[in-house]
């Protein structure tokens, strides 16, 4: 693409950020020599002091340590050990959107404790891992965001996706928390997911349970743990909910943290705050318990809302007026304008790429594995300036090595593998440096050329995905008629192009049952040697819509249809069961 004058002098109007007295951060890798330009010290994360003169001394373990110069100044030195934890063998594990997830005892859509069943019922069919959809947290108040891929904050959870009957006190509230259950549960004879009405309960609930709790020493334990941005993400909770409108309407003296007059609204709600911590804290429990069962495979958004606690956090490391998108190709005319915020390269390096790491260890805590979602923004981000269109953006470059030095440090710290969502257009260095990295990358079979059992070992491997149309809408047409029904021009002749290659791969012709090609899929899938392999829920159920049409807004009800049958009941249905089989013996 070639960007115009106009669009380069707008996007550096965007990038530009205060950088007088920044002191840049040194990234390195541990145990390879690195001159430095002066005599320095090295104070390591656990204090002690190493002399470096000229260089940096050998033996220093990875870790984030302070380097300080001749003059006195200080700057972050992040060793890395370079590549990711990656384990051996092979495993395979259902992929699921937790809200679709439902059982009869969940509040209108599924939470953590149904993606703990889950997990305790695909593990005794010898599942070894669970993969489900980003758990962001979205703004408080309402109208809830559906989108999962569209957070207010990356580094904190969703209340939705609370248990409310298991947190502490709910077995002592007795019928007024009944009451609240009953209406929740009734929410689940809709298939359309109606998030305000849960939020509005589930958060009636919280406040009832808040207000009798009882001191817990976990909580105050996870509370001096996980220290100033948990404290910071609870203070803009407490800010929206006294303005009740997002931040770019808020009195000047509080869209910028650390403003003396939000310190002031801080000490004088403590109460509001303690109580949006409190709910992290829950989350953070549920998601622990969950992970108890099955290695979770998370998964972390591209980009956060221009409107949320992140982006007001952490506002001088987002290009705060551009947005995320992609350039015009063959399947979109006009090029898309996802409307995310992505972070500011130079702001991002000025703030000691605190964000980032923030970012990527919330992403990993309690998880087996996380997916980065649009890998390839590590590299280089499409974006486009306020009020352009997606055609008039450009591409931005990151500091990559940096980045992936410091995804495979906290990968390793959490001993948790990183699956590179590589698809679209990705240049041919990225997959090889995503291999050298010990990452997976990501095979999707509508897309891929070639069978499974030719895809790299170091892999994820699945049949299609949330974006994606399900076996049975693809075979039946079903997803083709959907989009033509809305007017989005489908790529008619790459679909068919995808069915052929069905037919061929499968040896069956187009007459055959949807039932047949799920199980005929499944069990090619399963001859990948990936190191994980993943089937949707969807496709056990012969769910014939896709959870997302990507190019629609109000056209389809993204993000908000539920699993057409109860999680109790998913457990016995024969062609889960058919999967199974063909995930564990190929």
């Amino acid at each position: 693409r070639n960007a115009s004058p106009e669009t380069i002098e707008a996007l550096r109007s965007v990038l530009e950020v205060g950088e007088d007295g920044a002191v840049w951060p040194v990234v390195a890798r541990a145990g390879q020599p690195r001159d430095l330009p002066g005599a320095a010290e090295v104070v390591t994360e656990t204090g002690q002091t190493i002399a470096a003169p000229g260089r940096l001394p050998a033996g220093l373990p990875p870790g984030y340590h302070t380097l300080v110069d001749s003059s006195g100044t200080a700057s972050r030195l992040i060793l890395s050990p370079g590549t990711c934890h990656l384990p051996s063998g092979k495993r395979w594990g259902w992929a699921t959107q937790l809200y679709a997830l439902r059982s009869r005892a969940s509040w209108g859509m599924g939470d953590l404790a149904d993606l703990r069943r889950l997990g305790r019922w695909s593990a005794s069919q010898g599942a070894g891992i669970a993969v489900v959809n980003p758990l962001h947290a979205s703004r408080p108040g309402l109208p809830q965001e559906a989108s999962p891929y569209f957070p207010s904050s990356r580094c904190f959870l969703n209340p939705l996706y609370l248990r409310i009957n298991e947190v502490p006190g709910a077995a002592r509230a007795g019928a007024d928390l009944g009451r609240l259950e009953k209406a929740g549960q009734e929410l689940n004879s809709a298939r359309l997911i109606d998030r305000d009405e849960v939020y509005r309960l589930k958060m009636s609930a919280l406040e009832a349970l808040w207000s009798r709790r009882h001191a817990d020493p976990r909580f105050d334990a996870f509370v001096d743990r996980a220290g100033e941005p948990l404290r910071n993400y609870a203070l803009f909770a407490a800010l929206y909910e006294h303005h009740g409108v997002p931040p770019s309407k808020w009195p000047s003296e509080h869209r910028y943290p650390g403003s003396p007059e939000v310190e002031r609204f801080g000490r004088n709600h403590p109460e509001r705050i303690a109580f949006h911590s409190w709910i992290q804290w829950l989350l953070d429990e549920q998601v622990r318990a969950a992970a108890e069962g099955i290695g979770l495979i998370g998964d972390l958004a591209v980009g956060v809302d221009p409107e949320g606690a992140d982006a007001w956090l952490w506002r001088g490391a987002f290009a705060v007026g551009a947005s995320v998108g992609a350039p015009p190709d063959q399947f979109n005319a006009r090029g898309q304008n996802w409307g995310v915020l992505a972070f500011n390269p130079v702001g991002l390096r000025a703030a000691s790429y605190d964000p980032f790491i923030h970012t990527v260890r919330a992403g990993l805590r309690h998880v087996a594995g996380m997916r980065f979602d649009h890998v390839m923004g590590l590299w280089r981000l499409w974006l486009i300036p306020p009020g352009a269109e997606p055609s008039e953006g450009a591409y931005v470059t990151y500091p990559v090595d940096d980045l992936l030095d410091i995804l495979a440090l906290e990968s390793r710290r959490a001993s948790a593998l990183v699956v590179g969502e590589d698809l679209g257009t990705v240049e041919p260095q990225v997959r090889a440096e995503l291999a050298r990295r010990r990452m997976l990358s990501y095979k999707v079979l509508w897309f891929e050329q070639e069978p499974p059992p030719d895809y790299p070992p170091q892999s994820l491997a699945t049949v299609t995905n949330h974006d994606l149309p399900t076996v049975t809408g693809l075979w039946t047409g079903a997803d083709l008629d959907a989009q033509q029904a809305m007017d989005l021009d489908p790529d008619v002749s790459g679909t068919e192009a995808i069915i052929a290659r069905l037919e061929r791969w499968l040896g069956l012709g187009r007459g055959s049952s949807p039932e047949e090609v799920i199980r005929a899929a499944y069990r090619l899938l399963g001859r990948a040697p990936s190191t994980l392999l993943t089937a949707m829920l969807d496709d056990a159920l012969g769910v014939a819509e896709r959870p997302n049409q990507p190019g629609t807004t109000t056209q389809w009800p993204n993000w908000c249809l539920a699993l057409p049958r109860f999680l109790e009941d998913i457990e016995q249905v024969d062609l889960a069961h058919d999967i199974v089989r063909a995930l564990t013996r190929p």
